[in-house]
């Protein structure tokens, strides 16, 4: 039985090493399929996967409006108005589009920048989220080559003492990081048929 959902830190030891190891992405593009590991004690979410485009075109899609193309789902939410500052010090914002009509801001600072290694920003939304009000998290993306792609791992920061908050953004970040896999290998053989 393969394990798709979040997971403590805690009980990371107790998943079967098969259940850890890379699934087969259609198309022939080796891959995991994501994960979210919560550490309650250290107040954080760290998830990862492997996406299949290079490292630089990943750095692009996570920091541009090319994100309203990927992060969301009819379902749940779409992301709209991305705008953001590319420096160090420069701001982000964006709007939470829900099914129902909300819209709802979120917004940051862009803390680091090391094209196409590194992103970490400051994430708060600009409403009463349910779980975790207004306060401010931070988010570090990393990204590493691969030989077909880019490992991208996610560490978010700023749970303690908010454990429904952390479960829910790892939940959360396994969505995101399924869809971001999905778009990514949709443009990733789109770029390749015109080459």
């Amino acid at each position: 039985m393969r394990h798709e959902s979040a997971v403590l830190a805690q009980d990371l030891d107790r998943i079967p090493s098969s259940d850890r190891r890379p699934a087969q992405f259609a198309g022939g593009i080796a891959g995991s399929v994501a994960r979210a590991v919560l550490d309650l004690s250290a107040g954080t979410v760290t998830a990862a996967a492997d996406v299949a485009c290079p490292p630089e075109r990943l750095y692009r899609m996570l920091v541009t409006a090319e994100r309203e193309r990927w992060w969301g789902s009819p379902e749940t939410y779409a992301m709209r108005e991305w705008s953001a500052e590319l420096r160090t010090g420069g701001s982000w914002r964006v709007l939470v589009c829900f099914g129902d009509g909300r819209r709802l801001p979120a917004s940051g600072r862009f803390l680091e920048f090391d094209p196409p290694e590194k992103i970490v920003q400051t994430r708060r939304y600009e409403f009463d989220h349910p779980t975790l009000g207004r306060r401010e998290t931070r988010v570090t993306y990393l990204i590493q080559p691969r030989e077909r792609g880019a490992h991208l791992t996610v560490f978010h920061e700023g749970f303690r003492g908010f454990d429904e908050a952390a479960a829910e953004h790892a939940v959360g970040w396994e969505r995101v990081l399924g869809w971001l896999e999905a778009y990514a290998r949709a443009v990733n053989d789109e770029e390749r048929r015109w080459q």
